[in-house]
């Protein structure tokens, strides 16, 4: 794979970045942590080996690292809450959550992890009927 740039931003907007490199996997993850971090089923998170650089509002970035964790780091707006990337240094990865991303990346999802985890009313991409855009009732 080529050389890609990456853009994303926080909610609020105060925050923006910039991820240059190549798009090595793109998961949806399961486990208890992305769930509770996330308030979702899961977590989309697209790894790029590279660099990350911010455009505006660095000092706004805040972190939390469960107690135990040796892989796992909520980096997050302390205004509006929206997680952001982070570059792990002993990987020269950047971890980015997808939902930030404002670029829209040359690779989709290409898997579930931690589906052993995944609660059972998460989605999982079949059996459920799909809008674009909001369904009212009828």
């Amino acid at each position: 794979m080529s050389s890609i740039t990456l853009h994303g931003s926080c909610l609020c907007g105060a925050i923006s970045y910039k991820a240059t490199g190549e798009e090595k996997r793109f998961y949806h993850c399961h486990c208890s942590r992305c769930r509770k971090v996330t308030g979702t089923g899961h977590a989309s998170n697209l790894f790029v080996k590279g660099a990350l650089s911010w455009q505006s509002g660095e000092d706004l970035l805040t972190s939390y690292v469960p107690p135990g964790a040796t892989r796992f780091r909520n980096r997050f707006c302390s205004i509006c809450g929206s997680r952001m990337p982070r570059y792990d240094e002993g990987y020269g990865t950047v971890f980015i959550p997808a939902g930030s991303l404002e670029t829209v990346p040359s690779m989709q999802p290409e898997a579930r992890i931690f589906f052993g985890s995944r609660t059972p009313w998460s989605c999982c991409g079949t059996g459920f009927p799909e809008y674009d855009e909001y369904r009212t009732r009828e």
